[in-house]
């Protein structure tokens, strides 16, 4: 291999590092939106799911829809890639007890009241 070759292959590479970052950090993006509720995870966290769910929901397609090469960058692969996300983050809350709370549910909460407002009734005659 000579220099221009391995330059070539670098940028072959590069090029889909980046289109995969890019296009996991839109579709975690797209199923923290559709998810109801407060999303755990970070910048970080969302840009796996989104990579994740993109592998999750392609190699699922393309294991029932033999013969056919499935693209995450595609209407079906944008689709799917986010159904895969919402499905990781479905089992990211689930496992991170975001809904269920086993056993007795631990120490007390505790309580936070809120803070009344000051109210000002003067009284301002002419």
């Amino acid at each position: 291999m000579d220099g221009a070759q391995i330059t070539s292959t670098f940028q072959l590479w590069a090029n889909e590092v980046f289109v995969w970052v890019g296009f996991g950090t839109v579709v975690g993006l797209l199923a923290k939106a559709v998810m109801p509720g407060r999303d755990p995870g970070g910048a970080v966290a969302t840009l796996v799911m989104g990579i994740g769910g993109a592998i999750i929901g392609c190699g699922v397609l393309a294991f029932f829809w033999e013969g056919q090469r499935i693209s995450p960058i595609s209407p079906i692969g944008m689709v799917v890639a986010t159904a895969g996300a919402f499905l990781i983050l479905i089992f990211y809350r689930i496992l991170g007890g975001y809904w269920f709370v086993e056993g007795d549910g631990g120490p007390p909460r505790p309580q936070y009241r809120r803070r009344s407002r000051r109210r000002n009734y003067a009284n301002y005659d002419e």
